[in-house]
């Protein structure tokens, strides 16, 4: 047993720490410190991000349209080709003699044409003279014209010959970046073969197919209706893109067309954007991410994240402190998720103090002792806002 000089030391002691613990010996416990942000109205884009491909703005699959064997290969893989450049050559010899073939035959039919002319103007006077029948008359005039439409005929057949030969030189049929060569030297090639020589893609423009929900896509075109979207000069919807590897595509598109009919099976639509590209930093086939600007609030207010709760009903909640250092429950509508933040559309108004830290220790209605949060707050001038985590439902 201590005694009680001992009793009265342990005592003063108590008291002391009590009394440093900010309360007297038996009194209530001094109220929780609680991080809190003051609300303040900042500027936010509003964007939409959905997921796209991009496609080659024209594709052109080089076939041969006459048959035979490959000379020479006229291109560098991978290079960029203009519309008309020679790609391929195809031996030309025996397409230049049936030219040359087809060439005789049309002088001989005019000679013909010459000879069954001279002879029905020649009967044309003697008819009247009834110096030749009726008959040979008429058999020099049907002469003349089989005459005349044998060289049409044989001018056609030169045509043709002169065709073949062009078309054994196999040419670009459009600007763009040609891929890799699936015929070498000495292989034969025939006329509308299934498998292509090469293929050529335009790539400057490129075109970025979006995909969303057939209720998304009526939601676009009432904000292009109602002019919540931004649009550049042409009254076109903006679009930017976001790459695999989460950089910024610095170039800015526009909203093309969209397709006719909607995916049974998914629900979803195809959007199409068209994206200037002139260092062909977009190649076709690639994911990318697309976000349409809606428009910019000037006035929003952001909450953290992690100051957000749901209640039972899946309401979203958040803690204040009122005028008395109380603790309030709000419910609050979270429209979309902008970073770490969540936007807040009602049931908060700017200079509402919010609970960000120390929730755990927080009830409605019990006192709290304030503190600015430590936790690392955005405060960035102007924020960028997307769909990707919005709530869905509210």
């Amino acid at each position: 047993m201590p005694s009680k000089s001992e009793t009265r030391v342990i005592t003063a002691v108590a008291t002391l720490l009590l009394a440093a613990c900010g309360h007297e010996p038996g009194g209530p416990p001094p109220p929780p410190e609680v991080g809190v942000i003051t609300l303040a109205p900042r500027k936010v884009d509003i964007t939409d991000e959905l997921p796209g491909r991009t496609t080659a703005f024209r594709v052109a699959e080089v076939r041969p349209q006459v048959t035979g064997i490959v000379q020479k290969r006229l291109f560098a893989e991978g290079s960029e080709v203009k519309a008309g450049a020679q790609l391929f050559q195809i031996d030309a010899g025996s397409y230049r003699a049936a030219l040359s073939s087809a060439d005789a035959a049309l002088k001989r039919a005019e000679a013909q044409a010459v000879t069954a002319r001279l002879l029905q103007e020649r009967y044309a006077p003697l008819i009247a003279a009834n110096a030749v029948s009726k008959q040979e008359n008429d058999e020099a005039i049907a002469a003349r014209a089989r005459a005349e439409a044998d060289v049409a005929a044989a001018r056609a057949a030169v045509e043709s010959a002169r065709i073949n030969v062009v078309y054994t030189q196999v040419l670009s049929p459009i600007n763009g970046r040609i891929g890799r060569t699936l015929v070498t030297e000495g292989a034969l090639v025939t006329s509308g073969q299934a498998g292509p020589l090469a293929t050529v893609q335009q790539l400057d423009p490129i075109y970025v197919d979006i995909t969303q929900s057939s209720t998304e896509m009526l939601r676009l075109q009432k904000q292009l209706a109602s002019g919540d979207l931004v649009k550049d000069e042409n009254d076109q919807a903006e679009v930017g893109l976001t790459l695999e590897d989460g950089s910024v595509y610095p170039e800015r598109g526009h909203l093309k067309v969209s397709e006719v009919s909607v995916d049974p099976g998914t629900g979803s639509v195809v959007l199409r954007a068209v994206f200037p590209n002139p260092r062909r930093e977009l190649l076709p086939g690639m994911f990318v991410r697309a976000t349409l600007s809606r428009g910019t609030r000037a006035h929003a207010l952001l909450v953290p994240q992690r100051g957000v709760t749901r209640n039972p009903k899946g309401e979203a909640t958040v803690l204040l402190v009122d005028a008395d250092n109380k603790v309030a429950e709000k419910v609050v509508t979270a429209d979309r998720a902008i970073g770490s933040d969540w936007l807040i559309t009602s049931g908060l108004a700017a200079g509402d103090r919010v609970i960000v830290e120390g929730l755990q220790k927080a009830k409605p209605g019990s006192p709290v002792k304030p503190v600015p949060a430590t936790g690392p707050v955005n405060a960035d001038a102007t924020l960028r806002a997307d769909t990707t985590k919005e709530v869905a439902k509210r």
